[in-house]
């Protein structure tokens, strides 16, 4: 499989953001996914995943820009609980006006 365009899912009922790549088929295959919990309009980015054999290309990063865009397009705040995500936010103070502790 090639790499291409990332797309995500956002899964509600799971507290998940699902990502996934398209294969030469057409179909969806999973990349990986962060959870969250979600209390009023704070949601907390408990854990981040992209499975082995899709590591090294970037992917995480494209997942947790993506999940902090539509927490901002939603008018939510984050609560970066997962050790990826806080250093994601620490290095891209553009979503500092989002982030709570």
């Amino acid at each position: 499989m090639t790499d291409g365009t990332l797309e995500v899912t956002h899964l509600s009922v799971q507290e998940r953001y699902r990502a996934h790549l398209t294969d030469g088929d057409g179909e969806p295959v999973e990349v990986g996914y962060i959870d969250y919990t979600q209390d009023g309009d704070r949601l907390a980015l408990t854990h981040t995943v992209v499975y082995e054999r899709f590591g090294g290309r970037g992917f995480a990063a494209q997942l947790v820009k993506h999940v902090l865009e539509d927490v901002r397009a939603n008018g939510q705040r984050v609560v970066p609980v997962c050790s990826y995500v806080q250093k994601y936010v620490e290095k891209h103070p553009e979503y500092s006006d989002i982030v709570v502790s």
